[in-house]
Parts: structure tokens; C-alpha cells; sequence
């Protein structure tokens, strides 16, 4: 089974007045690389969120966005008195200086900056509050890993198509290159006969034969065909699996170019050159989709 690197999953849940929400983007990399953005007071669970993850996601980079709103606590506020007295007596004192009337009451002083200290949630809450951060990280992700899922089977379909059309051509191959051997043969015997007519020299089969050999020896491609359809087999087997195994597939596709590439270069066959030409083009097709399989 293939899976998209690529994907996005979030979820929301709700418990006790206590609200989280979690989302969760990937997108592809060679690597694992995870980066966490959450509310105040939660960094210290940054090493669970990635121990969660990892245990779902093997490769790619991963976002993770975390929010949590609780309902305020008569703790979390704290009036510094030392502050407020100061703004206090600085006021009393402008009257004397100013004529100007006394202050009458306390309230807009608590607008003041430093008046009134907010508190971030302690250790004990933020504790409190983690099975229900884990329950919907554990959303998000199975919400991530459907999207990756539906993604994987359309790259596993167009996946097997590129296969299908790297088999065809390979069959193909593999039935002209003996007959590129006795085209060349062809070949041979005619321009040499014409150049030996022109001298009038006899032609002795022997040349020819050797000539022949030496040729089909340098332009034997039967093992690069082998080795090119097993990489092929193994490739589809590996598709299979029950694990995504992108890493494999990249060095199988790294594989299938080389017998390519050697196929090529052994072979001086137009159609040979041509049905090459396809099987090529194939397996880069393969090597970007494979860039986005964990």
C-alpha cells in the first residue's frame, strides 16, 4: 500500500469547558522533520506530539498547529498592589501642582500596563489537559492518514500504467533484437558486395561471419532485458506491500534507468532507439511520483 506524503488532517474536541484543536500538514521530503506551533503553556509536549507522530509518519515534513482555550481561572489573575500604588500617589500628587481635582476611584487604573499580572496555566493544568490533546492529535492524524491513503491509491494506479507501458516496450525489445542482428547482417553483406563489385574482389563468407560475431557480441542486450524486467517485477511486488516503501522504490527506479540507459547505448536499432526512447520517458514519470511516496 502507497502512501502520499502529501496530506492534511485536523480535528476539534471538547471536555470539561476544556477546547482543542489540532492540525496536521505534510508535505514531501527525503527526511522526517517536524515543527510545532501551539497556545501558550504547551511546548513542553512537544517531544509526545512528535513521539505520536513519528509512530504514524515516517518520512516528509510535518506541521503540527495546536490550540487550546480552557475557561479563565480566578488563579490565572494577580493585581501587583506595588504598582498600582505607585500610579496611585503619582496621581494624588498632580492636584497640588496643577489644581487640578483628587482621583475619585481606583477603576481605570486597573488599565494600566503592569496592574493587573496574567499568569500562564502551571505544569499541573497543562497535564491535566493532555489525554484530551492526545485524542485529537490521534484524530487529526487518522483524518491525515485517509486523505494520505485516497492519495496513494491514485499514484499506485497511475504508477502501474508507466509499468504496464516500460513491459510492453521491453517485450518489444526483447523480440527485434534478434532481428536487429540479421538486419545488420543484411546490411552488411549488401554494402560490401556493392564496394567488392566495384573492385571486383571476392567476398569470402568467413569476414562476414566474424564480422557478424563481433557485432551481436557488442550489441547483446539480452542481460540488460533480464535484469530490466526483474527490477520491474520487484518494483510491483514492493507496490504490494503492506508498508509504504518509497526509499525502495526510488533505488528500483534508479535501476530501471541504468538498464536503460545500457540498452541504448548497446543497441544501434531505430526501433530498438525508439521503444527505449518510451520506456525513458516512463521511468521518469515513475521517478516524480515516487518523490511524494513515504
Amino acid at each position: 500500500m502507497l502512501l502520499s506524503m502529501t496530506g492534511f488532517g485536523e480535528a476539534r474536541r471538547q471536555a470539561e469547558g476544556l477546547s482543542a484543536a489540532v492540525e496536521v500538514r505534510t508535505i514531501n521530503s527525503r527526511y522526517f522533520k517536524i515543527t510545532l506551533r501551539g497556545s501558550e503553556g504547551y511546548a513542553a509536549f512537544e517531544p509526545q506530539i512528535e513521539a505520536a507522530v513519528r509512530e504514524r509518519i515516517k518520512r516528509g515534513t510535518v506541521q503540527v498547529n495546536l490550540r487550546v482555550d480552557r475557561p479563565a481561572s480566578p488563579e490565572a489573575y494577580r493585581l501587583n498592589t506595588a504598582v498600582l500604588l505607585s500610579y496611585w500617589r503619582q496621581l494624588a500628587a498632580l492636584p497640588s501642582e496643577w489644581n487640578l481635582p483628587r482621583p475619585s476611584g481606583l477603576e481605570s487604573l486597573l488599565l494600566l500596563p503592569g496592574v493587573v499580572d496574567e499568569r500562564p496555566w502551571g505544569a499541573d493544568l497543562a497535564e491535566h489537559d493532555w489525554p484530551l490533546i492526545l485524542q485529537t492529535l490521534t484524530a487529526a492524524l487518522d483524518n491525515l492518514a485517509r486523505m494520505r491513503e485516497e492519495e496513494g491509491r491514485a499514484m499506485d494506479a497511475d504508477l502501474r500504467l508507466n509499468c504496464r507501458t516500460i513491459s510492453e516496450h521491453l517485450a518489444r525489445i526483447g523480440e527485434r533484437a534478434p532481428q536487429a542482428v540479421a538486419a545488420y547482417r543484411q546490411r552488411l553483406e549488401d554494402r560490401l558486395k556493392k564496394v567488392l563489385t566495384d573492385y571486383d574482389v571476392a567476398l569470402q563468407p568467413n569476414d562476414v561471419i566474424r564480422e557478424i560475431s563481433i557485432f551481436a557480441e557488442r550489441s547483446d542486450i539480452s542481460e540488460e532485458i533480464v535484469r530490466l524486467r526483474s527490477h520491474l517485477e520487484q518494483f510491483e511486488a514492493i507496490m504490494g506491500l503492506p508498508e509504504s516503501s518509497g526509499r525502495k522504490l526510488e533505488f528500483l527506479i534508479q535501476e530501471l534507468s541504468r538498464e536503460a540507459n545500457t540498452i541504448g547505448s548497446k543497441s544501434s536499432d531505430v526501433e530498438i532507439a525508439r521503444d527505449v526512447i518510451e520506456i525513458k520517458g516512463a521511468v521518469e514519470r515513475l521517478r516524480e511520483m515516487i518523490q511524494n511516496v513515504e
